[in-house]
Parts: structure tokens; sequence; C-alpha cells
């Protein structure tokens, strides 16, 4: 059926637009000391995130779910778990060819399915 390319299309799409939305969201009152990162470097970071997650539900050779995506400065962090080292493998292939990516830091566990 087309429904499962539709569903992670729209998906994609939510994701997107959480991020577009988190990430705009700036407090100008605080008094807290200023960060390294920029408002924009932390947009591009959320935009960086969104798009690996998006490219991960869709890629076909990587079987989990259970991948969790941080970006700091274009480098790409995942954990969780994977059920082989080739999806471990074939995940971080896969966030590498992201545009903005400068990098992953692979952090995955291999849990077998069970």
């Amino acid at each position: 059926m087309n429904r499962i390319p539709l569903l992670k299309t729209a998906a994609g799409v939510a994701c997107m637009t959480f991020a577009l939305v988190a990430g705009a969201q700036t407090n100008s009152a605080s008094t807290a000391p200023a960060s390294s990162e920029s408002v924009g470097q932390h947009v591009d970071d959320a935009t960086i995130t969104t798009k690996v997650k998006a490219e991960l539900l869709g890629a076909k050779n990587v079987k989990s779910e259970h991948i969790h995506v941080k970006t700091r400065k274009g480098i790409v962090s995942l954990t969780g778990t994977v059920p082989t080292a080739e999806d471990r493998d074939n995940a971080k292939q896969v966030v590498e060819g992201v545009s903005g990516v400068s990098s992953v830091k692979n952090h995955l566990k291999i849990v077998a399915a069970q």
C-alpha cells in the first residue's frame, strides 16, 4: 500500500515543523549568561536533527525505532539500540549523508530483538 510513504512524509513534515517552532523560541529577557551557541546555530541544529530523524525513519536498511538523535554545532550523536552491528553501521552511513552533518558520534548499542 502507499500509506507507509505518506505516513513517513507526514511524520517528517510534523517533526520539521516542531523543530523549527521549538528552535525559534527564545527568551530575550533572560539574565543568564550568553552561551557560545547562537540562535541561528540552535535552529540549524534542530533542523539537522529533524532531517536525520526523517532519514532514519525512511531508511529501509536500518531496523530500529529506538534511535535518539541530538545535534550540537553540526555534530550528530546517536544513542539507543539497534538489533545488529549492520544496522548500527547503516544508521551512521545514513546520517553522514544528511546535509549539514559535519560528523557523527555513533553510540548505538546492539540489542538482539526478542
